[in-house]
């Protein structure tokens, strides 16, 4: 929904103008399936993705805390060990994010996630995968930042004591995801567009060719759309994120606290 609601110059038959009536649209006319469409490609990345994210924020938090703040919990460890996380993050996602943007157009002529990868290899090469590379850590270097900071945040408030809460870690874990996308929408809809490559809206400007960088991509949208440009997709993205971000961290502390737990119940 998201990717389609971010669609610049849209097919008569693919402009929505809420969440609702994209589903709605969408099942209807394309099948109860099509929303799907390319997920598989991102559960295979998000595995070892998320495992090097949370285990590199992890050891990076500690040591920056302790020489920041002495064993405090800093607020600035938190974003710098969350922007680092991104780089390898981003390093495995990017790619299985062009392959499902590029599936969840309107009309995508890809039938599987390998015809996908096929087609985009021979046509525009390796570099299209990571076209984006630099826009999406431009964004999401940001948006981790701003997320790390305010579920660390949500956590001092909510459960000062750090106890095991699924509870805090549900809602800390939502209010940082909904905080951070609606502050980075401007950077996702860019991002979008160097995905996408989006052939109605680029000739409408007189692009030709592939277009590239983030500068390129700022110009563009705002030619297209203006100011309101930016955050088109903005409800899309925070209903999407809150829910994501929430499971995460919850998913996340549970198995903190199990692994902890184990290993100190071993020790004699």
């Amino acid at each position: 929904l998201q990717t389609r609601m971010q669609s610049l110059q849209p097919d008569p038959k693919a402009q929505y103008r809420t969440v609702y009536e994209a589903l709605k649209k969408i099942v209807l006319t394309e099948g109860f399936w099509r929303p799907l469409r390319g997920i598989n490609v991102t559960m295979l990345g998000a595995g070892p993705a998320h495992a090097m994210y949370f285990a590199c924020y992890e050891k990076m938090k500690k040591s920056l805390s302790d020489t920041i703040q002495h064993g405090g919990n800093s607020h600035l460890a938190n974003g710098i060990a969350g922007s680092v996380a991104t780089l390898l993050h981003d390093a495995v996602m990017n790619p299985a994010e062009v392959v499902k943007q590029r599936m969840q157009m309107f009309n995508s002529p890809y039938k599987s996630v390998l015809a996908c990868i096929r087609t985009v290899q021979k046509t525009e090469g390796f570099g299209a995968f990571y076209r984006s590379y630099t826009t999406q850590l431009t964004m999401n270097v940001p948006f981790q930042a701003i997320h790390f900071i305010t579920y660390e945040f949500m956590q001092e408030q909510i459960n000062p004591h750090r106890e095991y809460n699924p509870r805090s870690h549900i809602v800390s874990g939502a209010i940082a995801g909904a905080v951070a996308a609606a502050a980075t929408t401007p950077l996702d809809v860019c991002k979008t567009l160097l995905n996408t490559q989006e052939n109605m809206a680029l000739s409408s400007v007189n692009i030709s060719g592939h277009l590239s960088g983030m500068v390129n991509a700022f110009k563009t949208v705002y030619q297209l759309g203006g100011i309101s440009g930016y955050f088109r997709g903005v409800q899309a993205r925070v209903i999407y994120q809150m829910p994501s971000t929430a499971i995460a961290w919850s998913v996340y502390e549970f198995f903190k606290y199990f692994l902890t737990k184990h290993k100190l119940e071993k020790r004699p």
